[in-house]
């Protein structure tokens, strides 16, 4: 359903930089790895994006966050690239951040960032992660296929807890289900469409928003046309 070329960064641009407290990685570098090489170093402020599961640029793209902490409280500087392939080194202001939204200078595209962190203890800070994994997979489908958090937390409340109240965990489309483990997460069985979805997602929406009132917003980016 996309009319278009999709660039997959997988196994591509995965440069890791760590200067004094400056943490520089490319987009193509996993959030984890993010995480354990700055607690090696004895830098603390990065262990919550160990529990992210993807990768760095997609970190930037969407201000990922979790733990009460966000990825843009942390850049410093990005290099962005143009259409042309003109490389750009922007300050932080030079981008509108907002909750899980990050606007980019028209058609600009990111590239790698550059991380201020704080000095800490490397052993506490390995430590840390370890519990931050734990509490993860406690409470995530950690085991299946997904996209990670669905829906934004509306403003003093959690998306999860909402879908949980209307009695909507296990709620199925074809191969998509919500998450039994933790209702703002949808799994695949491993014979989903984006078709089942994007489905499920607009039909959970559509029953919170009946029953509570409260419209979830979706933290996933859905692109293309359904089929």
């Amino acid at each position: 359903g996309f009319a278009g070329t999709v660039i997959s960064m997988a196994g591509t641009m995965q440069a890791l930089d760590i200067d004094d407290q400056r943490v520089t990685a490319e987009v193509g570098v996993y959030c984890s790895k993010v995480a354990k090489q700055s607690a090696k170093q004895g830098l603390s402020g990065a262990a919550f994006l160990a529990g992210i599961p993807g990768t760095f640029g997609g970190a930037l793209a969407m201000n990922a966050g979790a733990h009460g902490w966000e990825t843009w409280q942390l850049v410093k500087e990005a290099t962005t690239v143009t259409r042309q392939g003109e490389l750009k080194k922007r300050s932080a202001s030079d981008f509108k951040v907002a909750y899980r939204h990050v606007e980019l200078p028209e058609k600009e595209w990111f590239v790698s960032a550059t991380l201020e962190l704080q000095l800490g203890d490397a052993e506490a800070e390995t430590a840390l992660i370890k519990q931050l994994l734990k509490k993860r997979n406690d409470s995530q489908p950690t085991n299946q296929p997904c996209a990670g958090s669905v829906f934004r937390n509306p403003q003093g409340d959690y998306a999860g807890r909402l879908i949980e109240q209307c009695g909507l965990k296990g709620l199925r489309v074809g191969g998509a289900s919500v998450s039994p483990k933790h209702a703002n997460f949808i799994v695949n069985d491993g014979a989903a469409s984006a078709a089942d979805i994007e489905d499920l997602i607009n039909l959970v929406r559509q029953r919170v928003e009946a029953e509570t009132k409260v419209r979830l917003i979706p933290e996933v980016h859905i692109i293309g046309e359904h089929a």
